[in-house]
């Protein structure tokens, strides 16, 4: 059984992928997920499937830590437990990561400077400054900035304004108010590249700003379709899904040896092993050619 976070359309595609890896494997699977973003239903949730007596458990956490109690619970009557997007997950097999955390930063910026070039003024939005993913790839898109492209100016320090689109769209006026030869908006956070994008639209600014986000396809399509934005960067959560399906099975059919650094999944790639850590450099880059074909 496959417990992601909630119900939403991020997840339905992750569900896409679980079936998928089902049919191919020969596994019998099912996604259950709680209707919204609350711990102690999906603790509960986690509980239901160890009393049915499950094989393996497949987690995306709301919180890490209170899921640990059900997870050791989980291992200690032989059942498999595999998490997405909790690196160092106590209590887990593995921890199953589809981007490389630098390396997702770093590509993000260039992103942005493939449309609004080497040199100008851009902003750097998170979802708050304590979100851990965001601050990571923030930091390696600017660390890369300062090494590659010393022209590039940030205005501000990074803006903690992207998990709320409206928010991210009023600090874009500002900001392209304040600084009218801004150039850009790197967005990490999936409200803020619609915010931005819809100021650059307000403004009429297509041609002129460029707008890079982590937003999901079916979000963006619209903004991505006008040109307000020109990216999007993130992952396919159905990937995930499939990743978690293969190891779970090579585990129960007691074939763990063949989890190892460089091992090869088809149609995903080569994994990267770090501790419990099964790691992918699998960015998707989200254009207009290509929005139409994802569904979340």
């Amino acid at each position: 059984v496959c417990i992601p976070k909630l119900r939403i359309p991020w997840f339905n595609r992750m569900e896409t992928g679980l079936l998928e890896a089902g049919k191919e494997l020969g596994v019998n699977v099912y996604q259950q997920a709680p209707a919204s973003a609350d711990e102690a239903e999906q603790v509960r949730l986690i509980g239901d499937a160890i009393n049915q007596g499950v094989d393996a458990i497949l987690v995306v956490p709301n919180n890490a830590t209170s899921c640990e109690p059900v997870f050791s619970r989980a291992q200690n009557q032989g059942i498999v437990v595999l998490t997405h997007e909790s690196p160092d997950q106590k209590y887990a097999n593995y921890d199953v990561e589809m981007i490389d955390n630098v390396k997702f930063g770093e590509k993000a910026l260039e992103l942005l400077v493939e449309v609004m070039g080497t040199s100008g003024k851009f902003a750097v939005y998170v979802g708050s400054l304590t979100v851990p993913a965001h601050n990571i790839w923030a930091d390696a898109a600017l660390r890369l900035a300062k090494e590659k492209y010393p022209d590039l100016v940030q205005v501000a320090d990074r803006f903690p304004v992207s998990e709320d689109q409206h928010a991210a769209r009023q600090t874009a006026l500002e900001l392209l108010t304040a600084h009218p030869d801004i150039k850009g908006f790197l967005c990490f956070g999936s409200q803020g590249a619609p915010g931005a994008a819809q100021a650059v639209r307000e403004k009429g600014l297509q041609d002129k700003v460029a707008v890079i986000g982590t937003t999901s396809p079916a979000q963006a399509a619209q903004f991505i379709l006008d040109g307000s934005m020109d990216y999007s960067i993130l992952w396919d959560p159905g990937e995930a899904a499939y990743v978690m399906v293969y190891l779970a099975k090579l585990i129960l059919d007691g074939q763990e040896d063949q989890i190892y650094d460089g091992m090869m999944i088809p149609g995903i790639g080569e994994a990267k092993l770090e501790g419990m850590n099964v790691l992918f450099d699998r960015p998707l880059i989200v254009t207009k050619d290509n929005v139409g074909d994802y569904d979340f």
